[in-house]
């Protein structure tokens, strides 16, 4: 009778045991979309890459006005510095079609900064992939090059966003430094903080929209400071082929945004 009592014990506590595992998983399961927007294997953004080489990507978005881009784009001109980034809305660049062809005149990476200036996690699956083939064709027909790169605007994604534009053959570009250019925080702050918190491998956000008004005023010091650093500026494609991509675990942006672009009439 113990014999069978005892096994009985055994029985119901690995019972137990396998019922309190198999909800774990489930927990694990249903709360993941709450950890992290991506798993391994998943579409992720990009916000730097590890490398111990001294490059960085210096990348500026744009969605309005006309006055920041040429003074941005003589100062790279005068600095010899011929690898940045220009992430474009479409709207804007169909209203500025020769500043558009000058920055690709003038040999600089152009890639998609979407087309409604609206968080992309906010709109329906369908939405999403209208809004991202609608700057596609725009951007392409300007500029006679592909884009595959994409920041979206204010740098709000969700999985869906990710999952998206990687159907879409697009990889979702943000920052490791954020310049903060966007508040206008006086020259010296702006370029205190890009000098100060680049790294290798990092991707340092900018913006050339008319609101930005002390980027242009900080950027020969930025380029110059970094450069004595022993820093060389390089395409965010460019920095892509250093290494591979390994997404890291992120909160989500649809309810974490991280940076407000800066906007205004088109």
């Amino acid at each position: 009778m113990n014999f069978y009592v005892f096994n009985g014990k055994k029985i119901k506590r690995y019972f137990f045991t396998f019922v309190a595992l198999v909800f774990a998983v489930g927990v694990i399961y249903v709360e993941s979309d709450n950890i992290t927007v991506f798993s391994e294997g998943s579409p992720s953004a990009v916000y730097s890459v590890p490398t111990e080489k001294k490059v960085v990507a210096l990348t500026f978005d744009i969605s309005w006005g006309d006055k920041r881009t040429e003074p941005i784009l003589k100062i790279l001109e005068e600095k010899g510095l011929n690898k940045a980034t220009f992430f474009l809305s479409s709207p804007w660049s169909k209203t500025h079609t020769d500043l558009v062809k000058k920055i690709a005149d003038s040999g600089y990476e152009i890639g998609s900064h979407g087309h409604k200036h609206v968080n992309y996690s906010s709109l329906s699956d369908e939405e999403i992939q209208k809004q991202i083939k609608t700057a596609h064709g725009i951007l392409t027909e300007l500029t006679g090059k592909t884009p595959n790169l994409i920041r979206m605007p204010n740098g709000d994604f969700d999985k869906r966003v990710l999952r998206i534009a990687n159907n879409l053959n697009y990889k979702v570009i943000q920052w490791d430094t954020d310049s903060l250019d966007w508040k206008n925080p006086g020259v010296d702050n702006i370029v205190n903080r890009v000098v100060n918190n680049a790294h290798p491998g990092d991707i340092i956000l900018m913006h050339a929209s008319d609101s930005c008004k002390e980027t242009h005023l900080a950027l020969p010091a930025i380029i110059d400071q970094l450069r004595a650093k022993g820093y060389e500026f390089v395409t965010v494609s460019e920095l892509l082929n250093q290494t591979d991509i390994k997404g890291n675990p992120v909160k989500d942006q649809s309810t974490v945004h991280q940076h407000i672009d800066p906007v205004g009439s088109m």
